[in-house]
C-alpha cells in the first residue's frame, strides 16, 4: 500500500473508535450531561376494536388537519391546535363527550384561534361516534415523566401565553 492509503485508513480507523467510543458514553449515562432515552412518552389505553373505530372517527372527522396525533401534523396546515397526544391524561371521557356534544366547544374551552381555526362542533354527529371519539381520544395518555411538558403545550397553545407552573 501506499503511503497516502495508509493515512486514509487510519483516519478512517480514528473516526470509528471515536463514534464507538461515543455511543458506549451516552448508552452508559456518563459524559457529557448526556440521559438515557425513557422512549415515546405517548401511549393508548383503547382496545384494538376502539382504536380502529377511534382512528376511523378521526380520520372521516379531519382532525389531524389542525391537531397532531403520534406526534404526526399534517404538513400542510399550520394551525396552532394542541395536540392529541396524552390528552387523555389532561381530560377524561366525561369532559371530552361533553365538550365533542357542545353547540359552541369555546364556550366550555376558550380558544384563541380565529374563528374558521376553532374546534367544530360535533353536536351533530351520532350519539355512539360521539361517545367512541371521546373514549379515543381519552385513551391517548401520556407517561408521568412527560406530563407537565404535554400541560405546557396545551396551556401555550390555548393561550397564546408562556407556561408558568
Amino acid at each position: 500500500m501506499k503511503r497516502g492509503e495508509w493515512a486514509v485508513l487510519a483516519l478512517i480507523a480514528l473516526m470509528v473508535g471515536g463514534v464507538v467510543t461515543r455511543n458506549m458514553l451516552v448508552t452508559d449515562g456518563a459524559g457529557s450531561g448526556s440521559t438515557k432515552d425513557r422512549g415515546i412518552p405517548f401511549y393508548t389505553t383503547a382496545s384494538p376494536e376502539l382504536a380502529r373505530a377511534g382512528s376511523d372517527l378521526v380520520r372521516q372527522n379531519q382532525c389531524r388537519q389542525c391537531h397532531s396525533l403520534w406526534s404526526v401534523r399534517d404538513m400542510m396546515q399550520a394551525v396552532p391546535s394542541p395536540p392529541l397526544d396524552g390528552i387523555g391524561s389532561l381530560r377524561d371521557e366525561a369532559w371530552l363527550y361533553q365538550y365533542f356534544s357542545a353547540s359552541n366547544p369555546q364556550s366550555i374551552l376558550p380558544s384563541r384561534l380565529k374563528p374558521e381555526y376553532r374546534m367544530p362542533s360535533y353536536k351533530d354527529l351520532p350519539e355512539a361516534d360521539r361517545r367512541t371519539l371521546a373514549r379515543y381520544v381519552a385513551s391517548l395518555k401520556v407517561q408521568d415523566w412527560y406530563l407537565e411538558e404535554t400541560r405546557k403545550t396545551e396551556f401555550e397553545k390555548l393561550t397564546g401565553k408562556d407556561y408558568k407552573p
